[in-house]
């Protein structure tokens, strides 16, 4: 506090009404200081500037740190101060110019290399912001780098150094559950789905409400098909965050794994409701509106998703089916070829042949019969065993267009 302030008696009481979080006591005592001493307070200024930036007054309370700066123009703090107030008006550039010079006047700050890691990732400027937040770890270890720089990697796709990143966290705050979560998030991005539960599991022991874990432990359990204890998990988020899109997401699809589809589509509703542009969720309701064989809404839903993310092929290839129901062959075709184009997946194959077998294109039905034979016939036995519906699919088709 003395580096900051000029010599006043009540400097220690304004800092005790801050610290209490005491604002409008603490704001009418500032107002008293700074009208006796002229605005020539550095400290009652800092401390108003605090205030005012919790509160959302960007602009005025950097007015305010920039006009103790002129104070008190040694002050590494001030300087860090007008910083932090650039970089959430979203000036980075000049938010990094600021953190340059206070880093002249204190170069061993390790926030102050942090902030200015924020301010290069916001630009885009990743080799940079790597740099400061390595910097920032060396001066002195901090949660909240190693989460960044893990977001850095990540961001990269430098999955591997992303995970040395945490690991390296958890050696040093073993008992972070968010440290916890990301690394179990990430495991779980990864597909390594053991790993996963295992530091989301460790996550929960320390946090059992962790909404973000919870949510991800739930879903690794529904995908094992286990809808009644992913249930449980959820049932826990929404007591305390009943208006998450994912949470009712998540539900619905648990409904529709236990062949309750009219709570299902209830469900996620809802979740379109919270969440409106998120496509998985229009993608899902596309998937239980075609299982009811409601292909007008299903062909909907689809479109919807496709519109909000065109880069998933598996969309197309529902899309074609809920064509294909409605008689629209050649729009069907189009939307399969579509799939393909952008991924040559085994699934869309056989689906394409399905459709074509089914309006007597058996020459074409046989092409595309082929190529998803090429494929599977490459799958593990483990993946061949897996989904008994594409069992079926193929015997039946392989029977009709008479190909081995």
């Amino acid at each position: 506090m003395s580096k900051l302030a000029k010599k006043d008696g009540r400097n220690w009481l304004l800092y005790l009404l801050y610290v209490r979080n005491e604002p409008e006591e603490c704001l009418r005592l500032i107002e008293e200081i700074l009208k006796e001493t002229n605005d020539r307070n550095d400290f009652a200024s800092y401390i108003k500037g605090l205030i005012l930036r919790s509160r959302g007054q960007i602009p005025q309370s950097l007015d305010l740190f920039r006009w103790s700066q002129k104070l008190n123009p040694f002050s590494v703090e001030m300087v860090k101060q007008v910083g932090r107030c650039l970089y959430l008006q979203g000036r980075t550039k000049a938010s990094i110019e600021v953190y340059e010079e206070a880093l002249k006047l204190c170069p061993d700050d390790w926030e102050i290399y942090h902030f200015k890691g924020l301010c290069h990732t916001n630009r885009n400027e990743i080799e940079d912001a790597m740099d400061s937040f390595r910097a920032a770890n060396l001066i002195q270890k901090h949660d909240a780098t190693f989460m960044q720089l893990g977001e850095v990697y990540a961001r990269k796709e430098d999955y591997k150094s992303a995970i040395d990143t945490y690991l390296e966290a958890l050696e040093f705050s073993p008992e972070n559950p968010e440290l916890l979560t990301t690394l179990g998030l990430l495991y779980l991005r990864l597909s390594e789905n053991l790993k996963a539960f295992q530091y989301l599991g460790n996550a929960l022991t320390l946090d059992a409400t962790n909404q973000k874990a919870l949510l991800a432990t739930g879903s690794i359990i529904q995908d094992r098909s286990d809808h009644d204890a992913a249930l449980l998990k959820y049932r826990i988020i929404a007591a305390h965050n009943p208006n998450s899109a994912q949470l009712w997401n998540n539900i619905g699809m648990c409904f529709f794994g236990k062949s309750k589809n009219v709570a299902a589509i209830a469900c996620l509703k809802k979740a379109q409701y919270l969440d409106p542009f998120e496509w998985i969720i229009a993608y899902n309701l596309g998937i239980v509106h075609l299982s009811t064989q409601q292909y007008a809404s299903s062909f909907h839903y689809f479109n919807a998703a496709i519109s909000l993310n065109p880069y998933f092929a598996t969309s197309y290839m529902y899309l074609a089916m809920a064509l294909s129901s409605l008689g629209d062959i050649e729009n069907a075709c189009n939307a399969y070829e579509k799939a393909l184009s952008m991924e040559e997946d085994f699934l869309i194959f056989l689906n394409y042949s399905l459709t074509l077998c089914n309006y007597g294109r058996k020459e074409r039905a046989v092409q595309m019969y082929m190529k998803f034979q090429e494929i599977f016939d490459k799958l593990d036995a483990a993946s061949k065993e897996l989904d008994q519906d594409v069992q079926e699919k193929r015997r039946l088709l392989s029977k009709a267009l008479g190909v081995q």
